[in-house]
């Protein structure tokens, strides 16, 4: 960034030098730094906040932030997919375990090139249902579905977020979807009160955690 303002000020000044006072060309100066600006701006693109860890995450726009949760607009995204049988640790390695040998046998790199990893809990008849997701990085080559792991996109959409610290586990999860229901109700929100998914950026043995609740805008 500092090589890019001092070619912009040696620009100036060399314009400036050679056109004098002439206002005319003041105004087409102004016009060319503009579009120097726009075009590095669009070359820079999205950039993933720190929790990502310099690594690739769902790309996203903050609408609206406070203090109980923040409004995100994501775009489009795609995630390797499988089921979790139930919520005990076992369960939810052998999830783990599921994705990680179909990223092996595929020479894909995620989850350790991307985040997050999602875990999903949608509500039915038949009792809950839960699922764990990673991110695939955008410009991919889509992976195939197997008997167990599935390509899932999720369309772009309105999510609001809940962001905690706190170890990732099944209570803190609920506790905080909980929360973050409780304020969007407050808040005048419409939501899909029947499907909740937690979102971790951090290994399960990190000594510092950024977690999130996600909700879908209904």
């Amino acid at each position: 960034m500092l090589q890019f303002e001092v070619a912009v000020v040696c620009l100036q000044l060399y314009l400036w030098s050679y056109i004098g006072e002439s206002r005319r060309m003041e105004q087409s100066l102004s016009v060319l730094i503009a579009l120097i600006l726009v075009s590095f701006c669009n070359v820079q693109g999205w950039e993933a906040p720190d929790f990502c860890h310099q690594k690739e995450c769902p790309e996203y726009n903050v609408v609206n932030t406070n203090s109980d949760f923040e409004e995100r607009q994501y775009v489009s995204t795609d995630w390797i997919t499988t089921k979790v049988e139930n919520t005990g640790d076992s369960d939810l390695l052998a999830a783990h375990s599921r994705l990680k040998d179909y990223c092996l046998s595929k020479g894909y790199d995620s989850p350790y090139e991307a985040w997050p990893a999602l875990i999903t809990v949608t509500k039915g008849e038949d009792g809950d249902k839960l699922s764990m997701s990673w991110f695939v990085p955008p410009g991919t080559t889509m992976p195939e579905n197997t008997d167990t792991v599935t390509l899932v996109n999720r369309p772009a959409a309105t999510v609001y977020v809940r962001v905690f610290t706190d170890r990732p586990s099944v209570k803190s999860g609920e506790d905080n979807t909980q929360e973050l229901r409780e304020a969007l109700v407050k808040a005048g929100k419409s939501f899909d009160p029947h499907s909740y998914t937690g979102a971790g950026y951090d290994t399960y043995f990190s000594l510092t955690h950024h977690s999130e609740i996600w909700i879908y805008a209904a």
